[in-house]
């Protein structure tokens, strides 16, 4: 009796993960890539809204908020091949900072640089009712954001600007391993940044981890169709960035490593992913009086169609 049901269950597990790789969208980390596929001929469409709070302890008592939208569209050239934009839009990035004079607040908005990238499925092994792949990625970053902002006190400094002027390219790659029950995805990034008017930003790696954990429906038994779940997310950001570059050397006040841990949701369903988390700081050793992150919220969806 029991190795009848065997392979009825197996069947059920490789279909369904074939449904999921196909025609829908599936679970995936909020704070990188995934290296799961879009289908060839398949638009992936996708909105994060994103509140971001940082900090400094130095004499000037910097604090920097940042409320901005990111929206994506990738399309699946082929099943292995699939091409990504990123344009994001600043609602408001704003600094309020200690001088002489008292303190004053700053603050600009607009569209920032955008980013285009592809991302190649390498390896694929399909296990029963598993898969697990690795696929390249390599991209651009475009200056089109505004690197040359003004206000009444002058030029805005560099962290409040919407672009760095410069073009950067990024390269890594990135791993997942599906079930039904949970899924695990990893990425190693490495972005170098370009050199604009005598500035550039600190090149940067991070490695990324995601576990994303289905707690409902508890179980698959006797759930017919497509179903919608719920799955508790659970993500570790570990970013090194190097000192920014002058024209006169580095600045002391900019780059280091810190490790972000993000707890979160997300509701999957046939063609839509409705998602939140919340990044906050574990460890952080910056240089001088460097900005710190406080926390990042990230709330989005997106929609395969």
């Amino acid at each position: 009796m029991g190795s009848s049901r065997y392979p009825v269950r197996a069947s059920l597990l490789v279909g369904a993960l074939l449904l999921a790789s196909v025609y829908t969208v599936q679970s995936a980390p909020n704070t990188f890539n995934t290296a799961l596929p879009v289908a060839e001929g398949q638009y992936l469409w996708r909105e994060q809204l994103v509140l971001r709070e940082r900090s400094d302890n130095g004499p000037m008592d910097r604090d920097v908020s940042v409320q901005a939208l990111g929206s994506v569209l990738g399309y699946g050239v082929t099943s292995k091949l699939a091409v990504f934009g990123v344009v994001p839009y600043f609602f408001n990035k704003e600094l309020d900072v200690t001088t002489p004079m008292g303190r004053i607040e700053r603050n600009t908005g607009g569209f920032g640089d955008i980013s285009l990238f592809g991302r190649y499925t390498l390896y694929k092994k399909d296990f029963t009712g598993s898969t697990f792949r690795i696929a390249p990625v390599f991209g651009l970053t475009a200056p089109t954001g505004d690197d040359n902002d003004r206000d009444r006190l002058g030029e805005l400094p560099r962290p409040l600007q919407t672009g760095d002027g410069a073009w950067d390219g990024f390269g890594g790659v990135v791993t997942t391993y599906q079930t039904l029950q949970y899924q695990v995805d990893g990425q190693l990034l490495y972005r170098e940044n370009g050199r604009h008017d005598g500035f550039a930003r600190g090149d940067e790696t991070r490695f990324d981890t995601s576990l994303q954990y289905r707690i409902w429906p508890r179980s698959m038994k006797g759930v017919p169709g497509s179903p919608s779940f719920i799955y508790a997310l659970l993500e570790s950001n570990v970013i090194h960035r190097e000192r920014d570059e002058l024209r006169s050397g580095t600045d002391a006040d900019s780059g280091g490593t810190q490790w972000l841990l993000a707890p979160g949701l997300q509701y999957v369903s046939r063609r839509w992913i409705v998602e939140g988390t919340v990044q906050l700081p574990v460890a952080e050793d910056f240089n001088g009086d460097a900005l710190e992150d406080d926390y990042i919220v990230r709330v989005g969806f997106r929609r395969s169609f």
